[in-house]
Formats: C-alpha cells, sequence, structure tokens
C-alpha cells in the first residue's frame, strides 16, 4: 500500500477508507442512541398478532461488537498500511518480511549452497538427495517446455535425453544455454529454391542418415546452400546452432512433409536465458548434474 503510483490515489483511498469508517460510526450511533424512544408508533403492519416494526430493538451485545470491530480497524490502520502511502506506525511490509525471510535463509544455508555449487557434477549425481532437489528445480523451470521427463513435446522443445544438442552437450556448452539462452534461426528457402529444388534436398536431407549419396540428385543444391551451416555430411555446426542431419533425431519431425515445412517456411527457436536472477549458481550446477550424463 505504500507504493502508490500517485498522490492522488494515495489521497483518494485514505478519503474512502476514512469516509467508511465515519459512515459506519453514525449508522451504529444512529440505530442504538438517536432514538425517539417517547415517540408514539406509526401505525404498520403486524406480524404473529402482535409483532410490530420496530417494537424489538437490535441487542446491546451487538453494538459492542461493532464498537468493538471499529476500534480494531482504527488501531490497525495506525499501526499497518492501509491509509493510501501511509506505511503504520510499525512500518510492517510484505516486502520486508520477504527480505527478512530471504536473509534468514543466506544466513541459514549459504555455506551450504556455496559447497553444492563448487562440487563437481559427478559428485552430485552420487548423491540422491541433492538428485530429488534437482529434479524438483527442473520441474520448476524447465518442465513447462521440455516435459515433466524431460524428452520434449509438440515437436518444438529438444528432448533432452537424447545425443543430440543443438548448442553442444558438453558441461559448459549447457550452462552457457541456459544462463544465457539461445536464439536459433533458419530462414525459408522457398523464395531462392524454388518447388523443384526443395523437393530434391528434402529428399537428399532424409538420406544423410545412411550416408553421403555422391550421385543423389539433390546433393548439388545441398553443398551449394545448405552445407555452409550443416556440414558437407550434415553433421551440423554447434557453434551456429546448426543441427545435425546425419542422424534420426528431428526437433520439428521427420517426416517429408516436415522437412519441406522447415525448408519452405523456416524455422524459429528461442530458448530463454535463465540467468542468475532465476536460476544461481547452486541451482544451474543441479539442474546440470540433471542433464549431463
Amino acid at each position: 500500500m505504500a507504493d502508490m503510483p500517485s498522490a492522488f490515489w494515495s489521497g483518494w483511498i485514505s478519503v474512502l477508507t476514512l469516509t467508511s469508517l465515519a459512515g459506519m460510526v453514525w449508522l451504529v450511533w444512529s440505530v442504538y442512541f438517536d432514538r425517539d424512544r417517547g415517540h408514539e408508533q406509526e401505525a404498520g403492519p403486524v406480524w404473529d398478532g402482535n409483532l410490530k416494526e420496530g417494537e424489538r430493538p437490535a441487542p446491546m451485545w451487538w453494538f459492542w461488537l461493532l464498537f468493538g470491530s471499529l476500534i480494531f480497524s482504527v488501531v490497525y490502520l495506525m499501526l499497518f498500511p492501509g491509509l493510501g502511502s501511509f506505511a503504520g506506525l510499525l512500518d510492517w511490509s510484505q516486502g520486508s518480511r520477504v527480505a527478512e525471510s530471504y536473509d534468514d535463509y543466506e544466513a541459514r544455508f549459504a555455506g551450504v549452497r556455496a559447497e553444492i555449487a563448487e562440487m563437481s557434477l559427478a559428485e552430485i549425481q552420487n548423491d540422491t538427495g541433492l538428485m530429488a532437489v534437482a529434479e524438483r528445480i527442473f520441474r520448476r523451470e524447465c518442465a513447462a517446455c521440455h516435459g515433466s521427463e524431460g524428452r520434449g513435446q509438440a515437436d518444438m522443445f529438444p528432448n533432452l535425453h537424447d545425443v543430440d544438442w543443438q548448442w553442444g552437450g558438453e558441461e559448459e556448452q549447457i550452462r552457457q544455454s541456459i544462463r544465457s539462452g539461445r536464439n536459433a534461426v533458419m530462414v525459408g528457402w522457398e523464395a531462392v529454391l524454388g518447388e523443384e529444388d526443395i523437393g530434391q534436398v528434402g529428399d537428399y536431407v532424409l538420406s544423410l542418415a545412411d550416408g553421403v549419396d555422391e550421385d543423389h540428385q539433390g546433393k548439388a543444391v545441398y553443398d551449394r546452400n545448405c552445407a555452409v551451416c550443416h556440414g558437407a555430411d550434415g553433421g551440423g555446426n554447434t557453434l551456429l546452432g546448426a543441427s545435425r542431419l546425419s542422424d534420426r533425431i528431428w526437433l520439428y519431425g521427420g517426416e517429408s512433409q516436415d522437412i519441406r515445412e522447415s525448408l519452405v517456411n523456416g524455422r524459429f527457436g528461442v530458448m530463454p536465458a535463465f540467468d542468475e536472477q532465476r536460476l544461481d549458481d547452486t541451482q544451474l550446477q543441479l539442474i546440470l548434474a540433471l542433464l549431463v550424463r
């Protein structure tokens, strides 16, 4: 409540709050004390033979309950945030509580977390407790895209259990991918190649898993347009993020129509950066132990 966008809204909230309290005080007073008790009841409907409007006023214990609630509200607004930008006499806020909890957490566990961050991946992998923590971090941060078991999904997010890593599967390469993110771009080739060449090079790409076929009619098109990124043998290039084409692992699908879609319209993949504000060194080391086998 103390962080208001402008003085106007702070004042507006204060006016509404105080007006509401004043209205409640007036209502309670009018019901219990501002009545002409000697005034003769006006004629009105009668229920159950002798029950008339106003003959049975609200009991006094209701008054004391309402009065106590109003006193509590006034005291609360004096001590805690509630009147616009006024922080309260205790200067309490949820943000300060979170900060205190975080400081307490750091004081208790900073040493242990620093030790984990310095451990080798093999040491972490041999500790079942730490690996269980790593799995929880993965499910929280990574499973939305890669699936709860890391096997990819939706023909958009890669399987993390296979050996094909677009940007490299070594520890430092994966660390860089997680920490800084990746942006993969393959442009569409329809305007450059045309329908016939796209069909030929697509067939050739599918055949690369069986080795380079020097006599394939799509090889010349591949060598001229694709080999500079994906390599002459389709082995890919981790520095560029160019996928390996010589295996049978496909991110966007390995059928003829999937390859044609990639060639015609291109593909654009984004891995967001999980910098230190998202994953600290300890959490990153735990995830790496889960991914690097």
